[in-house]
C-alpha cells in the first residue's frame, strides 16, 4: 500500500513539474503585439485577410494583437504596452507629431520590435505631407521613385540564409503579383540586405528597374529588432508558403521570441 502511495506522490509531482514548465514556456513565448493598418484604399483585401491570418497565428502561439487604424492613439505611453510594432501597409505620412516622436524613441531606445511591410517604404512628398527624414533613414536612407502599376511576377532571392528570418525558408521563391516599388538609390548601403528581387525574373517585363533591388532589409543601426518586408500587396500572398514562413519567423524574431 505505502508502494502505490508513494507510486501516486511521484507521478503528481512529475505531472506537476509538467504542467510548471508548459506554462513558463508559455508564458515566455507570450507578448502584445499593436498592428497598424490601412482601413481602405486597395490595400484593404490584404489587411482583411491579415487579420485573420494574425489572429489564427496568435490563438495557436498564445500572443495578443490590438488592431488600431491611424496613430491618433500612439504616445510614448501607448506603445509602453506593447513588445512588437507592425506597420501592416500603412504609410510612413499624416502620422501625428506626438506619435511619430514616440516612434522614433520606441525604435531607436529598443523598447520593442518592429515589422513594416510595403507601404512603409512610399516616402516622400503625398498627399501634402513632407517626407519623414528620421523614417527614410531608418529605412536606409530612401525616397520612393516608381512603381510596376501593372503588376509583375519575380523571383525573389535570399541573401543572407543565416538571418533567423529566414529559417525554413527556400533559397529563391516567387512572387506572383506585385507592384516592386523602386527607389532613388539601393538602401544597401545603411541597412543589413536579408533578401533582393531578381528583376531579369519580371513577367512582364518592363523599364521600371533598380538594378541592385534589395526587398528584405534590417535596420542594424538602431536598438530595435526591425525587419522591413517589401512584398504585401495582394492577399493572396497568404498562400505563398516561403512569403508565409517569412512573416511568421518575423514576428517571433522582431517580438526576442
Amino acid at each position: 500500500m505505502r508502494h502505490i502511495t508513494c507510486s501516486r506522490k511521484i507521478l503528481l509531482l512529475i505531472c506537476m513539474i509538467f504542467l510548471t514548465c508548459f506554462n513558463l514556456k508559455a508564458q515566455s513565448r507570450h507578448f502584445k503585439m499593436l498592428a497598424l493598418y490601412e482601413n481602405g484604399g486597395h490595400h484593404i483585401e490584404f489587411s482583411k485577410r491579415a487579420k485573420i491570418w494574425l489572429d489564427k497565428l496568435a490563438l495557436k502561439k498564445g500572443f495578443t494583437i490590438d488592431y488600431i487604424q491611424n496613430t491618433d492613439k500612439i504616445d510614448s505611453s501607448f506603445l509602453s504596452h506593447y513588445q512588437l510594432f507592425l506597420q501592416l501597409d500603412y504609410v510612413p505620412y499624416g502620422w501625428t507629431s506626438r506619435a511619430m516622436k514616440a516612434f522614433e524613441k520606441y525604435i531607436d531606445e529598443g523598447r520593442g520590435g518592429w515589422i513594416g511591410f510595403h507601404h512603409a517604404t512610399l516616402l516622400g512628398e503625398f498627399d501634402g505631407f513632407h517626407e519623414w527624414q528620421w523614417f527614410s533613414g531608418f529605412m536606409g536612407g530612401i525616397t520612393y521613385k516608381d512603381y510596376i502599376a501593372s503588376f509583375a511576377k519575380g523571383q525573389v532571392n535570399i541573401e543572407d540564409k543565416q538571418h533567423p528570418v529566414m529559417k525554413g525558408v527556400p533559397a529563391s521563391f516567387t512572387i506572383q503579383q506585385e507592384e516592386w516599388y523602386t527607389y532613388d538609390k539601393s538602401p544597401r548601403a545603411n541597412v543589413r540586405v536579408i533578401a533582393s528581387v531578381d528583376e531579369s525574373t519580371y513577367n512582364p517585363q518592363g523599364n521600371i528597374k533598380m538594378g541592385d533591388h534589395p526587398v528584405i532589409w534590417t535596420n542594424e543601426h538602431v536598438k530595435a529588432r526591425n525587419i522591413y518586408i517589401f512584398m504585401g500587396h495582394s492577399p493572396n500572398l497568404f498562400n505563398n508558403n516561403a512569403w508565409a514562413r517569412i512573416f511568421s519567423n518575423a514576428i517571433f524574431w522582431a517580438a526576442g521570441k
